[in-house]
């Protein structure tokens, strides 16, 4: 997903991956980071916790680069589109 929209707004993605037990060291908790599984976008904190959304993140993008929000038909997906639902 975050490569996608890097691509699609030109956007750098960083995506930090490390052993579970190095997220709950005092020396994470010390950086002011959000336990993981997580996705900021510069400072703020989009989602946090398994169900990460494409649309909070991409929302969160265009936010941050002042872009006005996407209309809800282009937030549906494919096959929501397809069949109208």
């Amino acid at each position: 997903m975050l490569p996608r929209l890097g691509e699609k707004y030109e956007i750098e993605a960083e995506i930090v991956s490390k052993p579970q037990a190095e997220y709950k060291t005092a020396e994470y908790l010390q950086l002011g980071l959000p336990p993981a599984p997580a996705v900021m976008v510069e400072e703020e904190v989009v989602v946090q916790g398994p169900n990460i959304s494409e649309d909070q993140v991409e929302a969160a993008i265009r936010r941050h680069l002042g872009l006005p929000e996407l209309p809800p038909e282009a937030q549906k997906g494919l096959l929501e589109r397809l069949f109208k639902k």
